[in-house]
C-alpha cells in the first residue's frame, strides 16, 4: 500500500543495493505465501470470510503498532482514508473470490492489468497503451495455455473477479496516493485498512467466525494476515529507504512469476509452456512500462505505487 503517486528515476541502477533487493523479493514471496495460505482457508470460511480476516487481524496489529489520532483528522482526511479502505475491500476481496477459482499465478498475472491501464491513462503515451496492449495479449495467451492443459480452461467467473480486482487496484494506487498526501505518516494506512474490514463485515462475518471454532484454522488466518500485509509492507518500507523507484517498480513486477512459484510449491498449480510465456510477456510489460515512466506535471503513478498500500506497497 503506498502514498504518492511515484516517477520513476532514470537510470535504472541496482548496484550497491543487494540488501534492498533482498527486502522487496522477501515481501514478494511473503504475500504470495500468504495468499497460497488464504486459499487454504476457503473450505472453511470462504474467500469472503479468508479475505475478512486477512484484513481484520492485520488492522488489530497496525492499529496496536501505529496507534493513529484520527480524533483530529478533517472530514477530507477521512473521505479520503475511507476511499482507500474501500478500494483495499474491493481489491483483497474480488481478488481473493478469484484465487479460489483459478491458480494464484495467473490471477496475480491479469490483475497487473490494472496498474498498466492507470499508466496509460495517466500518461496519455502511446507506448504506455503498447504496454498495456502487450500485456493484453500475455492474458489471451494465458486463456489459450489453459485450454491446451487440461481442456477445462479458465473459469470465465474467476477471469472476471481478477478484472475487477485489477479495476480496484487502480484505484487503490489512486487513492493511496491522496491518503499519502492527507494524512501523515502511517496512520490512514493503518485506519483504511480498519475500514476495509468493516466493509467486508456483511458478507464475510458468516465464514470468519466459523475460524473462530478451530484453533488451528484461526492460526493459519492470523499467518494470512502476517505475511500477506504486515510483513511485505514493512519490507518494502525498509527497502525504500536506500532503492531507487524505478528499481522498485521493476522487482514488484516479477510478482506474477513468484506467484507462479508459490501456487506450483505450495497448491499443486502446475503451468504449461505457453501460460510460462503468457506470464513472461505481461512482466516483460510491467517492467517496460515502469522504465519507460517520465515524469509529468502531475506525477504519474505507478507500479512502484502498486500492488498494495500507503508507503510503500501492501496487492492482491
Amino acid at each position: 500500500m503506498k502514498t504518492s503517486p511515484r516517477s520513476l528515476p532514470s537510470p535504472l541502477r541496482l548496484g550497491g543495493n543487494g540488501p534492498a533487493v533482498l527486502l522487496v523479493l522477501a515481501s514478494c514471496s511473503s504475500l504470495q505465501l500468504g495468499a497460497a495460505l488464504a486459499s487454504k482457508l476457503f473450505a472453511t470460511t470462504g474467500s469472503t470470510g479468508a479475505t475478512l480476516l486477512r484484513l481484520g487481524l492485520a488492522a488489530v496489529m497496525m492499529l496496536v503498532v501505529v496507534r493513529p489520532r484520527a480524533r483530529s483528522w478533517t472530514a477530507r482526511q477521512w473521505r479520503a482514508v475511507a476511499v482507500l479502505g474501500v478500494s483495499m475491500a474491493g481489491m483483497n476481496g474480488f481478488f481473493y473470490a478469484a484465487i479460489e477459482r483459478i491458480p494464484l499465478g495467473t490471477a496475480v498475472t491479469i490483475e497487473f492489468l490494472g496498474p498498466l491501464a492507470l499508466a496509460a491513462f495517466l500518461t496519455h503515451q502511446r507506448r504506455d497503451l503498447a504496454w498495456v496492449a502487450l500485456a493484453g495479449l500475455g492474458v489471451v495467451l494465458l486463456w489459450a495455455g489453459s485450454e491446451g492443459l487440461d481442456g477445462g480452461g479458465l473459469d470465465p467467473l474467476g477471469v472476471l473477479f481478477t478484472l475487477v480486482a485489477a479495476a480496484f487496484w487502480a484505484g487503490y494506487i489512486v487513492a493511496s496516493a491522496r491518503v499519502g498526501t492527507a494524512v501523515p505518516g502511517h496512520s490512514g494506512l493503518a485506519v483504511a485498512v480498519a475500514i476495509g474490514a468493516l466493509v467486508l463485515l456483511p458478507a464475510g462475518a458468516h465464514g470468519a467466525a466459523s475460524a473462530f471454532a478451530d484453533p488451528g484454522v484461526l492460526l493459519l488466518a492470523a499467518g494470512t494476515g502476517l505475511l500477506a500485509s504486515v510483513i511485505p509492507y514493512s519490507l518494502e518500507f525498509a527497502a525504500l529507504r536506500t532503492l531507487p523507484k524505478s528499481a522498485f517498480g521493476v522487482l514488484l513486477s516479477l510478482e506474477p512469476v513468484v506467484a507462479a512459484i508459490a501456487g506450483w510449491a505450495l497448491l499443486s498449480q502446475h503451468m504449461g509452456p505457453l501460460e510460462l510465456v503468457a506470464i513472461a510477456v505481461v512482466v516483460a510489460a510491467s517492467v517496460g512500462s515502469t522504465l519507460s515512466a517520465r515524469p509529468g506535471p502531475a506525477a504519474r503513478t505507478d507500479l512502484a505505487d502498486g500492488p498494495r498500500a500507503p508507503e510503500p506497497a501492501l496487492p492482491g
